[in-house]
């Protein structure tokens, strides 16, 4: 089976194509956005099918990173994941940016447990996971405070775009994985393929408020 992968949940918009029964990639896309990804996730999977030389029918599930991440990012992608199943008649999984962290932080050090920990501002968001990929704690907000007691109880490898502030106030040397707010789209991919079809759809996995906010104490005066 061929899965399409999906990442817009943070700075990229990143799709690539799994074929489950070699266990390779056929084709990767990945753009470096920041923003915008909406004007470009169809480009970047009908670019990442075009360079595996498949249709959409080539296609048997879909997995999407549903965050934690950007607010628009994730609901982009998983607009699009949504709307590819429904066409396609094919399942689509959500895959969390922490337990593709995770997952790809296990390729490098195999048997240890994960703390991933990703956010511009304190909380941040945290997941910690055993050496199978199972999830202890999270995915949750969390303090620093909360974080480096996190990574002294059990001396995890850390990842995520907050991993080398949490070892710096952690005062002690730790190994580390990807120092990124999103995983390699590959490690997507494998997530889901590790999962049995059928499940839940996808929807954005939001741990804190918008940043965007009504407007208070502006109204329209009411028509007698």
């Amino acid at each position: 089976m061929n899965i399409l992968a999906i990442d817009t949940a943070a700075a990229l918009c990143a799709a690539c194509i799994y074929d489950t029964e070699a266990g390779t990639e056929r084709a990767r896309v990945v753009l470096d956005l920041g923003k915008g990804h909406a004007e470009h996730v169809m480009a970047v999977v009908e670019n990442a099918l075009e360079q595996a030389g498949f249709s959409f029918n080539d296609i048997g599930a879909i997995a999407v990173s549903v965050g934690p991440g950007s607010f628009t990012g994730i609901r982009v992608g998983v607009s699009a994941a949504r709307g590819f199943a429904l066409a396609l008649k094919i399942p689509a999984m959500g895959i969390t940016t922490l337990e593709a962290l995770a997952a790809q932080t296990r390729a490098s050090f195999p048997g240890r447990q994960v703390l991933c920990a990703v956010g511009r501002t304190e909380p941040f968001a945290m997941g910690l996971f055993d050496p199978s990929g199972k999830i202890l704690d999270g995915p949750r907000l969390a303090g620093m405070e909360d974080l480096v007691n996190a990574a002294l109880t059990g001396r995890p490898v850390l990842a995520g775009d907050v991993a080398d502030l949490v070892a710096e106030n952690a005062g002690g040397d730790f190994e580390k994985g990807p120092l990124a707010a999103t995983a390699d789209i590959l490690f997507y991919a494998r997530v889901a393929a590790s999962r049995p079809l059928g499940q839940e759809k996808p929807k954005p996995l939001y741990l804190r408020a918008p940043d965007a906010k009504p407007q208070s104490g502006f109204a329209l005066p009411l028509k007698g």
